[in-house]
């Protein structure tokens, strides 16, 4: 693991060209992540994950993907998830907690099995964002509720079912996209409320979470930071790690989305500056990654031990 770089990227397509081959021997991403454009089947997903594993001779080589359910769903080929939304799930939980207990592990029962079929082992859920009217509908049924208390709750249950099922989670998107009103893959969405506002309720329902990951939200709260989103922001990655208290692996949101104002070479090196363990970059572009790459550091000791600790829920 000692010889792995800070960074995670997606790939182009079905099967590894031979540059990605070249490029994930190279280079040594921490992990890879998967999207639609790279499933067309269980056997094919299966043998491209296989493959990725055998290259590093690691079983448990992180394999990421956004399996929300919703209509963020990238396994929409072999499961319909349309109604099972954060806000059904946090309805159901106000309405029926037995009802809500049964149906959520049948949820994360299947989602994981389904995971474990394609060779996939981390999941980037649960949605922690807090909903606020107004909003962009970036978020909207993603979050459980408008309710921090209710979030932060079926946050832990998706984190302790998940990792019972050995799989890993992320929590997202770091301190809380909810109050933007506008969508930080289209543009800078910034939140004026106060901070006081701000640590009281949406910053709340992140902290305190058992899990090994979190993602930043590319957004600018202006009462913190007013130049920088969380991902280039030292102070509020700061505030992430002292007064939310996530003290596991920070990664960035997808580096390549319009809110980062920068180059793809600034956008890597701002968010290792600021703070954050790992970057995410994802549309598969083989010159950015290359970029990505060569601007990531090897893994530091801190993320090598906290990924040996993930390690052993896998197993």
């Amino acid at each position: 693991m000692n010889n792995r770089r800070s960074f995670i990227t997606g790939i182009k397509s079905t099967s590894l060209s031979k540059n990605e081959k070249k490029f994930i021997k190279k280079y040594k991403p921490w992990g890879i992540i998967l999207f639609s454009r790279n499933i067309a089947s269980i056997p094919q997903i299966k043998k491209l994950t296989d493959e990725i594993k055998k290259i590093f001779n690691d079983k448990n080589y992180p394999i990421l993907i956004d399996q929300e359910g919703g209509r963020v769903n990238r396994l929409k080929f072999f499961l319909n998830t349309d109604r099972l939304t954060g806000e059904y799930f946090g309805k159901l939980y106000k309405k029926d907690k037995k009802k809500f207990d049964y149906y959520y592990n049948i949820f994360v029962n299947k989602t994981s099995h389904l995971l474990k079929l394609i060779g996939a082992n981390i999941n980037t859920l649960p949605v922690l964002d807090v909903r606020a009217k107004g909003a962009s509908n970036i978020i909207g049924d993603r979050s459980f509720s408008n309710d921090f208390r209710l979030v932060s709750k079926i946050g832990d249950v998706c984190i302790k079912s998940f990792h019972k099922n050995k799989i890993g989670t992320v929590i997202k998107h770091i301190p809380g996209h909810g109050l933007a009103k506008g969508d930080s893959h289209k543009l800078t969405p910034i939140i004026k409320t106060k901070y006081k506002e701000l640590i009281k309720n949406d910053f709340s329902a992140f902290k305190n979470k058992k899990c090994f990951l979190a993602m930043t939200a590319h957004i600018i709260y202006e009462d913190i930071d007013p130049l920088y989103t969380t991902t280039h922001s030292k102070k509020v990655i700061h505030l992430i790690r002292k007064i939310i208290k996530f003290n596991n692996i920070l990664m960035s949101d997808d580096i390549s989305m319009k809110s980062l104002k920068y180059s793809t070479k600034q956008n890597t090196l701002k968010a290792f500056s600021a703070g954050c363990n790992l970057v995410l970059h994802c549309n598969g572009n083989y010159q950015e990654m290359i970029i990505v790459a060569e601007n990531s550091p090897l893994l530091s000791k801190f993320i090598i031990k906290k990924t040996s600790q993930f390690y052993k829920i896998l197993s």
